[in-house]
């Protein structure tokens, strides 16, 4: 009976929530997202631009680059200077920016050209930044790796050192034997020349 009555109310729970949902999408004014269907694609308003940020980031970099070199301020300091040579000097039917106006045309394009420079250059900049901290943690990854290698072979040379000092020398075996020879002739198992010499004698 416990177990039978436990399924009824878990029906009657699935049931009560499909009625729900049924009548939320109805005539509610929100609808419960279910994770076993795909959701709608919501069109935007304005249409999406296809833009690659590190084509984008490389562009700014060559751009920033280029209004670092001496190349850019001299032809930027002939193109200025032009441009108010021929508002100042020509006739005024061909002035395109008088000078009465305080140069309004030049002012607009330097300040368009700052307001676009200042954010290209700060891209750029963070580029760079972003590849020294990939080069620094690089570094120091290499740097452990060195570190570890240098006392590994430390390590290794001062064993052979050990080893090495535990090593029989020449010095060592000849003191060795020496010692050898002395016991056993003190214990006679070895005939010295004195007891030859003691054999050759005759016997009166």
């Amino acid at each position: 009976m416990t177990e039978r009555t436990t399924d009824d109310r878990a029906r009657e729970r699935d049931k009560g929530s499909k009625s729900e949902r049924t009548r939320l999408r109805s005539g509610g004014r929100r609808e419960v997202s279910r994770l076993d269907q795909p959701r709608e694609l919501r069109r935007a308003l304005l249409p999406r631009v296809p833009i690659s940020n590190e084509r984008f980031g490389v562009l700014s970099e060559k751009f920033a680059r280029f209004m670092g070199t001496a190349t850019f301020l001299i032809w930027m300091t002939i193109f200025v200077a032009v441009w108010l040579a021929w508002n100042t000097f020509a006739p005024e039917a061909a002035q395109f920016d008088p000078r009465s106006l305080n140069y309004t045309l030049l002012t607009l394009i330097l300040s368009l050209q700052a307001s676009y420079a200042a954010p290209l250059i700060l891209l750029a900049q963070n580029r760079q930044d972003d590849r020294d901290r990939v080069g620094l943690e690089q570094d120091r990854a290499r740097d452990e790796r060195n570190l570890a290698d240098t006392e590994f072979l430390t390590r290794e040379v001062a064993s052979l050192r050990l080893a090495m000092r535990e090593t029989a020398t020449r010095d060592f075996v000849r003191s060795e034997l020496r010692s050898l020879l002395e016991e056993m002739e003190d214990r006679g198992y070895l005939r010295t020349e004195d007891d030859d010499e003691r054999e050759d004698r005759p016997t009166a």
